[in-house]
């Protein structure tokens, strides 16, 4: 299976640098369709390629399709582009069987030109499998089945909730509920900042078993905390769609939340730079990341579909500002700052929590029982 990325790893690049080479000489990069059709010459004189399944390569060259399709996507908006990049060495970390190649047996998958492997099936698969995905996560190895399958609707239920994710606490739901934000890597932070210091002390020994095994211990924290923030997610999410039968969520740009704010020149002094705030804002969006809140709408959105619920993506401007009693909104000397914990409405008098304020304005929004009052 290494040898199988590796050598995936080799054509990703040469199919890189085929398109790049194509268009600076050219003008014009080869399309996907021409690249599959290089395959069959490539292993012509390029042995090694016949010990990989024809579909994994096919699926290589679709890779390198989306990259440069990403790519131009980018420049389109007026984003940073960042041009697809070489694989270096352990970067190429997964391949795909697209149609065929595989099958699975009782405790083992059978794949093509690899073999039968031993495999712990953790649940059975359902509906059609479509495609076979083999990832390398540091010395451990997953095979992921994606299955077409039928929605599995639930009971009808007329419950609404509105939800406000925030960092205090995970979510504030509309019904004054809260879920508790489990901060899993704060609380891994200090082991994995130890297992990093050990692995700097060595980390210039390649090759060596000290460097291996400082390597292990830093991946193995990383993984906890990331399998720990997975289960709560999907968990969270679960229960919530089993619940209620529409869901109103904060349509929220993280992307934008954790940019690192921009440098700031001194006028006065060439060459110096103005306090920009970057330190605490990085901890801020290692909050934010931490709290994981694209995963929860994501598994939120798709559970939700599958079950037959709804879930109303609302645009989060002034949803904290605004009154979710009467729809006051204050003019900007009066709005509340993010340390102002308490809403409180002049206009009706409504005293409650912020978030749960923001998480019944965003439910009123998504059943149209909104309007603003200036």
């Amino acid at each position: 299976m290494r040898q199988t990325l590796e050598t995936c790893r080799g054509v990703y690049n040469s199919l890189l640098n085929e398109r790049s080479h194509d268009y600076e000489v050219f003008g014009k990069s080869p399309s996907r369709l021409v690249q599959q059709a290089h395959l069959p010459v490539w292993k012509q004189t390029h042995p090694e390629l016949l010990g990989v399944h024809s579909q994994v390569l096919q699926d290589v060259v679709k890779r390198i399709d989306l990259a440069f399709e990403a790519f131009f996507r980018r420049v389109a908006l007026g984003e940073e582009p960042g041009y697809p990049r070489f694989k270096g060495k352990n970067q190429y970390k997964s391949i795909t069987y697209p149609q065929m190649g595989f099958s699975i047996g009782e405790n083992c998958v059978h794949l093509s030109k690899i073999g039968t492997l031993k495999a712990v099936l953790h649940r059975p698969t359902e509906g059609t499998v479509k495609t076979c995905t083999v990832r390398r996560y540091g010395e451990k190895w997953f095979v992921t089945f994606s299955c077409e399958v039928q929605a599995q609707p639930l009971p009808a239920s007329s419950e609404e909730i509105g939800i406000d994710v925030g960092l205090k606490t995970f979510a504030a739901l509309s019904n004054g509920e809260f879920i508790a934000n489990p901060r899993f890597y704060r609380k891994e932070e200090k082991a994995l900042a130890q297992a990093e210091r050990k692995f700097d002390k060595v980390k210039n020994k390649h090759k060596s078993k000290a460097r291996r095994k400082a390597k292990k211990v830093v991946r193995r924290v990383n993984e906890r905390i990331k399998n720990c923030r997975h289960d709560f997610v999907h968990q969270t999410a679960r229960r919530l769609v089993n619940r209620f039968g529409l869901i109103a969520v904060e349509e929220l740009q993280i992307d934008n939340m954790i940019r690192s704010p921009k440098a700031q020149p001194d006028p006065d002094n060439e060459g110096e730079f103005l306090p920009n705030g970057a330190v605490r804002k990085a901890g801020l969006n290692k909050s934010i990341a931490d709290a994981g809140w694209g995963m929860f709408r994501y598994a939120l959105t798709y559970k939700a579909e599958s079950a037959g619920r709804v879930v109303a993506n609302i645009n989060p401007a002034y949803t904290s500002q605004d009154c979710s009693g009467c729809g006051y909104r204050p003019d900007k000397e009066h709005r509340k700052t993010l340390s102002d914990r308490i809403h409180f409405c002049p206009m009706c008098g409504l005293a409650l929590d912020r978030d749960t304020n923001s998480a019944r304005t965003l439910l009123k929004i998504a059943v149209g029982q909104y309007s603003v009052l200036a």
